[in-house]
């Protein structure tokens, strides 16, 4: 498909010009350089933008606050627009759409780490015989972090329960090794936890096969799709998988720190078998206020809410889905992923052979919207080509020893910024 591209300026207007997601763009605040000049924001995968309407949409609940005051939950008020004590419900229908669920097995609670450690609550829970977790030797620490506290709080040592899949040296699994190592471990494994997408790598691993391949041990999987929801296809529920987790803050542009989410297949809703931290949240709301000490668990994934909710928190989450439903979905936005990633695939090849080293898979089945690149230039080091390109007013992040991450994300990243992107390494490169 390269044929299609060349080196030039023109060859960059020329895409965007043809890209039927380039109104979009408008929808977001790109960020100003000290110059006063948009600059290059590669780091959607790290903190996406800010929807602009998203300032319109959180001063609608400030200004409900102030006028209604504990009214705007609407426990008792029934004429409050999108009363506070339900907001949750019209994320949930948007959301499962992004990951192939149906909206009864999402919930829209907590931060990432916390709904790990809920769901592990869930889903973790070892016996004499069963008690080994499955990981990446690479693990982004807070999910292991997690999982380590977990096995100890169980009377269990992480050393003889954590069962580590290695990592090649640039950070990238074998899909292989996961499911050779599921069935080496075979009946001691209680779970597999695992990235849908590497955060250092950007490389997507094979959900499907790797739930497959777990159940067929007996063991539950789990997945962290930080990385991975808004950025690539997911079909969570025809997959089987047993539970997913995710921030909102990278490609679904809700702020930093915004409430999380958390999937869990309805298989396991509502059995009465399953442990579970309850809170009043999670019991039905035609009981809840009636303040009975009596859990009546609602029979949706909300049953693992416990506190009611950060309204002002989810706000930016509604006008960033609603943007990605008006831009056509998951699946549009896929589309143009690709291309941006092959355009980007075709510059670094033509201008940057022997300086740059891609080291996300060229599969595309295998990669989403990050690029992880690999500095390999013998007279200037990764961490200062880093820093030059904070210089020139470009976005990335840096992960230690030598690999400059850039995500082009499609909803608001152009195929012009990929070209000057290149432009401005050559000129790091002194090429």
């Amino acid at each position: 498909m390269s044929d299609q591209f060349n080196v030039s300026i023109e060859c960059a207007r020329q895409l965007d010009d043809l890209d039927n997601l380039s109104k979009f763009r408008s929808e977001f605040n790109i960020p100003s350089s000290p110059k006063g000049t948009e600059e290059i924001y590669f780091v959607g995968n790290s903190l996406g933008l800010m929807p602009i309407r998203a300032v319109h949409d959180v001063v609608l609940e400030l200004d409900k606050w102030g006028k209604h005051g504990v009214k705007g939950h609407g426990a008792e008020e029934k004429n409050i627009e999108s009363p506070w004590v339900t907001y949750h419900e019209q994320l949930t229908p948007p959301m499962a759409n992004l990951i192939g669920a149906k909206p009864r097995e999402v919930t829209i609670m907590n931060t990432l780490t916390v709904n790990i450690h809920f769901l592990l609550i869930s889903f973790y829970n070892p016996d004499n015989k069963r008690n080994k977790i499955i990981i990446e030797e690479n693990a982004f620490p807070s999910d292991y972090f997690a999982l380590e506290s977990q096995v100890k709080q169980r009377g269990l040592d992480p050393s003889k329960v954590i069962v580590q899949v290695s990592t090649n040296e640039d950070g990238t699994l074998q899909n292989e090794d996961i499911i050779n190592k599921i069935h080496e471990v075979g009946d001691e494994l209680s779970l597999v936890f695992l990235p849908g997408v590497q955060y250092y790598s950007g490389q997507v691993l094979p959900i499907n096969e790797i739930t497959a391949a777990a159940h067929s041990v007996g063991a539950y999987v789990g997945f962290d799709l930080a990385h991975a929801v808004g950025n690539i296809n997911l079909d969570l529920h025809r997959w089987n998988v047993d539970f997913a987790v995710w921030c909102t803050y990278k490609y679904l542009n809700s702020g930093p720190g915004s409430i999380a989410a958390s999937y869990i297949h309805e298989n396991h809703i509502e059995r009465k078998d399953i442990q579970r931290l309850h809170g009043w949240w999670g019991n039905n709301l035609s009981t809840r206020f009636e303040m009975e000490n009596v859990f009546d668990g609602i029979n949706t994934a909300d049953a693992w809410q416990v506190s009611n909710p950060p309204i002002l928190s989810m706000v930016p989450i509604k006008a960033s889905l609603d943007i990605i439903e008006e831009a056509g979905g998951i699946e549009a936005l896929r589309k143009k992923s690709i291309q941006l990633s092959l355009y980007f695939d075709y510059l670094l090849k033509e201008e940057l052979t022997g300086y740059i080293q891609m080291i996300t898979p060229q599969d595309f089945d295998s990669r989403g919207c990050q690029l992880s690149l690999k500095v390999i230039s013998k007279k200037i080091t990764g961490r200062e080509v880093f820093d030059a390109l904070i210089a020139y007013d470009v976005s990335c992040d840096w992960r230690y020893p030598n690999v400059i991450r850039v995500a082009p994300v499609p909803l608001y990243n152009t195929y012009i910024e990929i070209y000057t992107f290149v432009q401005i390494l050559k000129e790091i490169f002194n090429i």
